[in-house]
């Protein structure tokens, strides 16, 4: 059962706890369609106020030595771990996510990622270049010129999050902000934002200056739009659509603003019929995290499967024994493996692609019944054999519980296969020769790859070809990200 929270959250701008313009609207709880709490509905001019403290701030942050920025990024990691279990339930509440996963990948994520910009915050910023010899000429007399690379803070910077992770994603994008001594706007996603609000008031108790960290949230579209538009805002950090990031990339075009942008995914998952029995289990079960985090809503997914023929019955036939032990239900029971989708128009928005799947042609396996509870926004996993390239559900991401199997022969076939998509987070191979898994890998149009794994190295970096990004973050790529190149050059 979702305990109500009594009071309406405000909205976080220059250090006060602001009353929004617009109201509150409800946070809705997707597995039991009970309000959460009342989330806050900023105007266009607050979220501009909120961007110019963040201006008014910077100067002061980026020039905090990094041990107070970093000392200010741990002890909030301690707040947010004091605070464990309740930041688990409202997380689990507002996203829907079972519970390993809101404890595990959500929360316990968010606090790992302030512990390792705590730590960013004092890596170093300067890389002298090797000295260059200057003949005497135009430009002046000769000498012996010195050069430093120095990474400066890029300013302002508005932080646009996804729903399908309100811990993981802004602790992402804030922490690292902050260690390279930006200022920051959070926008969060309209469905879950009261998380991000936690953190805004865990940085707060921790010590983060007024206007160093503001947060603003709200349905409207303008929202969004000024967080972006504002002339106080350097920098655009967004994770979401490809369509939307589309329209942020050509607002911050005319203002030449920098932009991080972590885009959709068609995650094509090549497997060979060279594999073992052991092998095949790994592919599988690597596969199946597709239905089992975030109900299949994560632009990472291995959903697009494509399948050597002479494994392809084998692991269609696997893939549908592994749906049946998946229990789908309420995020909250022991045995829940599916939770459910963040709303009833999503729910529906996945169950009309299984449905264009069937009359694309595809074989609907499993799945595309709508499971029987009463409550909540369920899906339940589907998987779509026999497919082709060019249909819609193999094109076009679903983000949700959903995966496409294609069919191939060669090699050279199954790798055209791959890179024909506008899509290029990341890709997985699976083959039991380690030399064509990497040959295979090098060959891929995408951000990553993952060689018989979905998992991750947390200081890879990360984002994506084509449509799938802009830039790249993770580990120190992340300090980088948020960070301006300056050269200072002498002569001695």
């Amino acid at each position: 059962m979702t305990r109500q929270v009594d009071d309406s959250q405000r909205l976080f701008i220059g250090g006060e706890w602001t009353e929004p313009d617009g109201g509150h609207y409800e946070v809705v709880d997707p597995a039991s369609e009970e309000v959460v709490g009342l989330a806050p509905e900023a105007s266009r001019a607050q979220v501009h106020d909120a961007a110019s403290a963040a201006r008014e701030a910077f100067d002061s942050w980026s020039r905090t030595k990094p041990e107070e920025r970093a000392a200010i990024l741990d002890r909030a990691a301690d707040v947010m771990q004091r605070d464990f279990a309740a930041n688990a339930e409202l997380a689990q509440a507002e996203s829907g996510a079972t519970s390993g996963t809101a404890r595990g990948m959500q929360v316990a994520v968010g606090v790992a990622r302030f512990r390792r910009y705590a730590k960013g915050a004092l890596e170093p910023v300067e890389q002298a270049l090797p000295p260059q010899i200057s003949e005497a000429g135009p430009m002046g007399k000769a000498g012996v010129l010195g050069a430093l690379a120095v990474r400066q803070p890029v300013g302002v910077v508005t932080c646009i999050t996804s729903y399908n992770n309100p811990w993981a994603n802004p602790a992402g994008k804030v922490a690292p902000a902050l260690a390279m001594g930006n200022t920051v706007v959070v926008k969060p996603a309209p469905q879950d934002p009261l998380s991000v609000y936690r953190m805004a008031a865990a940085l707060e108790e921790a010590g983060a200056p007024p206007g160093v960290v503001n947060v603003v949230s709200g349905t409207a579209v303008d929202v969004g739009e000024a967080a972006v538009d504002s002339p106080d805002v350097d920098m655009v950090s967004f994770t979401g659509s490809t369509a939307v990031g589309r329209r942020i990339g050509e607002v911050c075009g005319r203002g030449m603003k920098r932009q991080l942008m972590e885009l959709g995914g068609k995650g094509a998952a090549l497997v060979f019929d060279d594999l073992d029995e052991a092998g095949l289990a790994s592919a599988v079960a690597g596969i199946g995290t597709t239905y089992a985090f975030y109900s299949g809503q994560i632009c990472t997914a291995p959903t697009r499967v494509i399948a050597q023929r002479g494994v392809y019955d084998a692991l269609v036939s696997k893939l549908t024994e592994y749906i049946g032990f998946m229990k789908v239900g309420d995020p909250r029971a022991r045995g829940t493996v599916v939770g459910p989708v963040i709303s009833a128009a999503h729910r529906d928005r996945v169950e009309s692609y299984v449905e264009l799947g069937r009359k694309e042609g595809a074989r609907v396996v499993a799945g595309g019944e709508r499971p029987a509870l009463d409550k909540g926004f369920y899906v339940a996993p589907a998987l779509l054999a026999d497919c082709t390239n060019d249909m819609r559900v193999v094109r076009e991401e679903i983000f949700g519980p959903v995966v496409v199997v294609v069919p191939f022969d060669e090699e050279e076939e199954g790798v055209a296969l791959a890179n024909d998509s506008e899509y290029g987070l990341i890709d997985y191979v699976w083959s039991g020769d380690v030399a064509r898994a990497f040959r295979v890998a090098r060959r891929l149009r995408a951000g990553g790859v993952g060689v018989n794994t979905v998992g991750r190295n947390m200081e890879a970096p990360f984002g994506g070809f084509k449509q799938s990004g802009v830039g790249r973050d993770v580990g120190s790529y992340a300090l980088h990200a948020y960070s301006e190149l300056q050269s200072i050059v002498w002569q001695g």
